[in-house]
This record gives structure tokens, C-alpha cells and sequence, in this order.
């Protein structure tokens, strides 16, 4: 049996030699800028390239997901990106538009260990990383740590509010939260939740945060935000607690992540080596301790300190969100955020 082991244990050896030297050749990934780049080529991408040294990861940047999809747009007929992340609306529209490729096992092997979550639409690029939403606020003019959203109506924080509004997913997010506070069905109606956030909108400084509403919190500008938990949690450690975030007890979205091969890739098997190694539990688990999103691979196994400030383990417990039908409510709810929310603070 030791015999039979061991020579199975060689062949895997040998076939991981041959399949990193078979990787060569240059691919782009198109991701979020700032410090989830930072991060991000530090824990996956440089590993990657290490491990495989005769291959090079381009990294092109947006803002946001809106920005990634229009270069997409932009190059569908000649694409100089290979693989991109996105949240899974925006993810979904480029699915619908062409401008992404299905995915299978036999591609990227890590998708059999990846949690049911993580499968945002059959075939097509799945999540790579989990996030939800969170409260963020300056400790020093929050004094005792908020439990409920209803801190952002509270009338001693007036004016010193940042709320990132649609068409970001926040903004969503925002509205799903504030639904869920006031037992509203949001697959239903949103009307109570828009009036609710009509009421909140001459409080709020900013619902377009610049640089960032993260930045905002830790300098003093505002005493709460909206904002994502990975962030927060990355800030929280670089301002020494300045900033900290909360979930709110009414509940969170989940946010995701997608991973997605670019349909014509000119490179497509060392984009697909790339995927499967971006949702390897090493790769998982060594971004996790570095900017606190939750894994989306089951197997991977970061430190239990960076795992209890993630969503890992709450996936069940989060506000129900169909993002697939959410897309098709996009346009509407954002004419409501116009019109109705955004104006009623001018």
C-alpha cells in the first residue's frame, strides 16, 4: 500500500512539474484599484507568477465594477483582458452581453470545492470573494459602538453622514438593510424604504464619498458610513481603531465578488490556471488574513482571528438577496434613488 502511495504521490508530483512548466505566456486581470490591488497582488497574484516563472500577470484598475464592465464593453472585439473581477449584477450583465465564457470542473477544478453560494449562475465566473455590509464610524465622535441602523436617523449625527448611493451595489444594499429594518418586503415594495431614506437625506453630507467613505470616517469629515466589512476591518488595523464598523442587528447583504474568464481571452488556458488558482484554499485562506474577505473555497483554512471578522460562518444568516433578480430591478430602483432620495436632501 506505502508502494501504491508513493508512486501516486510521485505522478501527482510530476504532473505539477509538467503543468508548471506547460504555463507560460501573459494574461491581464482587471480588478478594484487602491488597496484591494495592493493586497491582492501581494497574496495571489505574486504567489502565482513564483510558482509558474515563465508566466506574467498584468493588473489593469477601476473604481468599481461599472468602470471594469465598460473596458470590457470597449475591447470586446479585440479583448486585452483575460480575466476580471466584478461584483455578480454587474458579473451577470456582462454574462447576458457576451462578454464573459462558461467555466467548468474540468477547467478549473477548485470549482467543486467552492460553497453553494459561490455558484452565482450556472456555467459562468463563480465568487471568489464574500463581503457584506457594515456601519462604519470615527471613534472618537461615536463614543458608544451603534447596534441598529437607525444610528444614521439618529439627529446628533446630522450633517456628518456619508451613504454611498446606487448605482453602486452599497447603495442596494442600503435600501435591502433599510427594508429589512422596517419589515418591508422588498421583492414586493421598496416605497417605505425610499421614504425612509427621503427622510434620512438632508442628514447625509455626501452620497458619493471621494476619495472614499472610509477615508472620510478616519479623518474626521463624517462620524458614520456605509461601507464594505473587508475594507473596514483592513482600515480599522491601519488607522490603530480611529475607524470601526458594525453589523447591524436588523441584518447584512451579502456581497460578491465574481471571477470571470473574458470571452476571446487570447491566452485562455493560463487564465484558466489563474481562476483556479485564485480559488485554491491557499490563495483563499492567504487573502483572507490580508484584507478580510470571507473564502468562497471550503477547504480553506485561515486563522480563526481573520475568520471572526468575516462573514464566514453567517452566510446562512444574511438578508435573503436574489442578486440575479436584483439586476432586473436596477433601473427602477435607481430612478427612485435619483429622484425621490438624492433630491430630497437638496
Amino acid at each position: 500500500m506505502k508502494t501504491l502511495l508513493s508512486a501516486v504521490a510521485a505522478t501527482a508530483l510530476l504532473t505539477g512539474a509538467a503543468a508548471a512548466q506547460d504555463l507560460t505566456g501573459e494574461i491581464t486581470l482587471g480588478g478594484y484599484t487602491g488597496v484591494f490591488e495592493d493586497e491582492y497582488k501581494k497574496a495571489v497574484v505574486d504567489p502565482f507568477v513564483a510558482a509558474h516563472p515563465g508566466v506574467t500577470v498584468n493588473y489593469t484598475s477601476d473604481r468599481a465594477s461599472s468602470g471594469l464592465l465598460g473596458q470590457a464593453r470597449a475591447q470586446k472585439g479585440d479583448p486585452q483582458m483575460d480575466v476580471v473581477f466584478m461584483d455578480v449584477t454587474t458579473a451577470l450583465i456582462g454574462n447576458k452581453e457576451g462578454l464573459f465564457a462558461p467555466l467548468t470542473v474540468e477547467d478549473v477544478p477548485n470549482l467543486a470545492d467552492l460553497v453553494p453560494q459561490a455558484t452565482v449562475q450556472e456555467g459562468y465566473g463563480p465568487a471568489a470573494t464574500f463581503d457584506h455590509a457594515v456601519i462604519t464610524y470615527n471613534t472618537e465622535a461615536v463614543t458608544e459602538a451603534p447596534t441598529s441602523l437607525e444610528v444614521l436617523w439618529d439627529p446628533k449625527y446630522a450633517g456628518k453622514i456619508a451613504a454611498t448611493s446606487m448605482p453602486s451595489i452599497l447603495g442596494t444594499g442600503l435600501m435591502v438593510m433599510t427594508s429589512a429594518m422596517l419589515g418591508e418586503d422588498y421583492t414586493k415594495s421598496v416605497d417605505q424604504s425610499v421614504e425612509k431614506l427621503a427622510e434620512l437625506a438632508p442628514a447625509v453630507q455626501t452620497f458619493d464619498p471621494k476619495p472614499d467613505s472610509y477615508t472620510l470616517v478616519m479623518n474626521g469629515t463624517v462620524d458614520l458610513a456605509t461601507g464594505w466589512n473587508a475594507r473596514a476591518q483592513y482600515y480599522a488595523d491601519a488607522s490603530n481603531g480611529t475607524l470601526a464598523a458594525i453589523t447591524p442587528k436588523e441584518g447584512t447583504i451579502l456581497q460578491i465578488n465574481t471571477i470571470n474568464l473574458v470571452e476571446g481571452s487570447k491566452n485562455p488556458e493560463l487564465a484558466k490556471a489563474f481562476i483556479n488558482y485564485a480559488l485554491s484554499p491557499e490563495a483563499q485562506a492567504r487573502f483572507t488574513e490580508a484584507m478580510f474577505y470571507s473564502p468562497t473555497n471550503s477547504k480553506a483554512q485561515p486563522s480563526e482571528a481573520a475568520q471572526a471578522r468575516t462573514v464566514f460562518g453567517q452566510l446562512d444568516s444574511t438578508l435573503p438577496l436574489d442578486w440575479a433578480w436584483v439586476a432586473t430591478q436596477n433601473d427602477r430602483w435607481n430612478a427612485m434613488w435619483k429622484r425621490r432620495i438624492i433630491t430630497a436632501g437638496n
